[in-house]
């Protein structure tokens, strides 16, 4: 196991490119770990070493991704998110746990948590709606992380026309809190449900845009025609 995660580490390193690592430092206010790989490149590199390990035991695969999350190195978060995806056929119950974990004490950027939520969560999610109810726990959570996470999450299933109810009931939670990560966060899930539900997430931003922060609400009407999006954006 050892010797997969060491074999992927040693690759990106060898595709290690400062020009890359500081163009993508200015994407981020908090300090992140970059080894400076482009994103094509680590998918190629995630690709490859999969391919030794895609017959073993999801819960060794997970064994594998939890060491590279734990590197704290963003790329080595990607690759994670691409293992733990790759096995989504065979997603149970109790992966919830893990995921759960990896966003409470394995994220530390909105990168690696959008690229986790939008996928291998909100694939969960999909299959296990009854795991809804945790997302509002996070939502309600003090980790920004958590808080976010309850809401990228929904992104691709809201996309789908699903969940409506439980969308708006996120944003209730996280209607005026004032981290902009978070406001971004359930503006772009409010955003992806209008693709498929425009006319109740209008309403829905018009009876609360008076304490809507306007970096969410911005967010949240890109996609609306435009005499819809004057109309939000009228004070």
């Amino acid at each position: 196991m050892n010797e997969i995660v060491s074999a992927v580490r040693l690759q990106l390193r060898q595709n290690m490119d400062e020009k890359t690592r500081q163009s993508g430092l200015r994407f981020f206010k908090e300090d992140v770990k970059l080894y400076g790989v482009k994103s094509a490149v680590v998918g190629k590199i995630s690709k490859e070493h999969f391919k030794a390990i895609q017959g073993d035991p999801k819960a060794e695969i997970f064994a594998l991704c939890n060491q590279l999350w734990r590197s704290g190195y963003m790329e080595e978060s990607f690759v994670a998110c691409n293992w733990a995806y790759a096995v989504r056929k065979s997603y149970e119950p109790a992966d919830f746990e893990v995921f759960e974990t990896w966003v409470a004490t394995c994220v530390s950027n909105w990168a690696s948590c959008d690229t986790l939520c939008n996928h291998t969560i909100g694939t969960f999610i999909e299959m296990y709606p009854h795991y809804l109810s945790r997302l509002k726990t996070w939502a309600n959570d003090t980790n920004r992380w958590m808080k976010r996470a309850a809401a990228v999450s929904l992104i691709i299933p809201a996309r789908n026309g699903k969940f409506l109810p439980e969308v708006f009931e996120l944003a209730d939670i996280l209607l005026t809190d004032q981290d902009d990560l978070v406001q971004k966060g359930y503006g772009w899930m409010l955003k992806a449900a209008s693709q498929a539900h425009q006319s109740e997430v209008f309403e829905y931003i018009l009876e609360n845009k008076a304490v809507m922060p306007r970096t969410a609400l911005r967010y949240a009407i890109e996609k609306m025609d435009p005499a819809r999006k004057a109309a939000a954006m009228a004070r």
